[in-house]
């Protein structure tokens, strides 16, 4: 095994470790306003663009039942709006309105302190976040590629 796919492994699954850990304190300050972490992931992904239940699933690493149970609940209670999917008339995009734009506004408030000491403690400066961010990108783009290809070959 090469040296660079040994790393990919381990980082792999200290991004899994980070994420569970993640989610767990999330989940804390989520209950503290009236919601869930899997709502707040859910604003999250469409807080800059609109987007289709199958792309936030994707986004998320998670099943699309189980999202498309979390946008109905969300649109319910009127923190996202459905819009018409030009490429897909029976998967329509929903987007964050101003009431859950207010609700992710004040969950990033609440976690705000949290999310300073762990970067404060981990000694992690705004530059090498951004640098770790490009590179996890980098590998989502990497791997997006990929699953495009093994798709393509079982459907060849």
């Amino acid at each position: 095994m090469s040296g660079a796919v040994e790393a990919y492994r381990l980082l792999i699954a200290d991004v899994y470790e980070l994420a569970g850990l993640s989610r767990r304190i999330g989940e804390r300050e989520a209950v503290g306003e009236g919601t869930t972490v899997a709502r707040w992931h859910v604003l999250s992904a469409v807080s800059e663009t609109p987007a289709a239940v199958p792309e936030i699933a994707r986004r998320l690493g998670q099943v699309r039942q189980g999202v498309q149970r979390v946008v109905d609940d969300l649109v319910e209670s009127g923190d996202l709006i459905r819009h018409p999917n030009p490429s897909n008339s029976r998967s329509p995009k929903v987007g964050v309105t101003p009431a859950g734009r207010a609700l992710l506004d004040r969950l990033w408030e609440v976690s705000e302190n949290s999310r300073q000491v762990v970067t404060s403690a981990a000694e992690l400066d705004e530059y090498t976040l951004q640098e770790a961010r490009s590179t996890l990108r980098r590998l989502t783009l990497s791997l997006r590629e990929l699953e495009s290809r093994q798709n393509d070959d079982r459907t060849a």
